[in-house]
């Protein structure tokens, strides 16, 4: 399968290219935190965002005051979605990795202005790791003005999966260093209420579910 550009076809590492669209769809459903790469006036800058998504955007908001938001207007921009699943031990530490899902968006970035697709896309991004949109108060009008939605195109986007074992030189193999890989398994834990919270108030059945759940799928 190819990219959908030349501009997100990876050149090193090409075995471990994914540009299948429900392979790398999956990877962004997994992750939690999107890298918002802009250029501002200031220079370049990357910020660690939350977000949604449909079928055909991505979504990313922040407040309508948000220099680097307000800069992507328009502009081309890149998200990237990384989620580490280990630490790859070689024998030698040249050999030293890590394994990895991540996905690289490029596209040209648009405000979010319809009413509609705005109030949506900030339920997506609210409960993309869980639904919390219809347990807790509603926003306020007002809030939802305050927050600006940019949405980003679904089309150039490109994964790169790492998995496994040390890729040592073979004359180590036979050597007496240790190889190998140390999985990381991040859970969530069991919600804690606020110190305010009054009595009698239920954990919602959406949160109290994630004890215990893989944080990334």
């Amino acid at each position: 399968m190819e990219p959908a550009s030349d501009r997100v076809r990876l050149r090193r590492g090409t075995n471990r290219a994914v540009y299948d669209r429900s392979a790398i769809l999956a990877i962004l459903d997994a992750g939690l935190i999107a890298h918002v790469g802009v250029v501002t006036r200031d220079g370049p800058i990357v910020l660690p965002m939350a977000y949604g998504r449909t079928d055909e955007w991505l979504y990313v908001h922040g407040s309508v005051a948000n220099a680097a938001l307000r800069a992507a207007v328009d502009q081309e921009v890149c998200v990237t979605v990384t989620i580490l699943d280990g630490f790859v031990v070689g024998r030698s530490p040249f050999h030293n990795s890590m394994n990895y899902r991540g996905v690289v968006v490029r596209g040209t970035a648009r405000r979010v202005d319809d009413r509609d697709e705005h109030t949506r896309a900030l339920q997506l991004v609210s409960d993309h790791v869980v639904a919390t949109w219809e347990t807790g108060r509603p926003p306020t009008d007002a809030e939802i003005r305050r927050t600006m939605v940019v949405a980003v195109p679904l089309v150039e986007m490109s994964a790169k999966i790492r998995s496994g074992d040390p890729v040592d030189e073979l004359e180590d193999v036979a050597g007496p260093h240790w190889g190998g890989h140390v999985p990381v398994r991040s859970v969530w834990a069991g919600a804690l209420p606020a110190g305010d919270l009054a009595a009698g108030i239920a954990v919602p059945p959406a949160i109290a579910a994630l004890a215990g759940r893989p944080v990334a799928g």
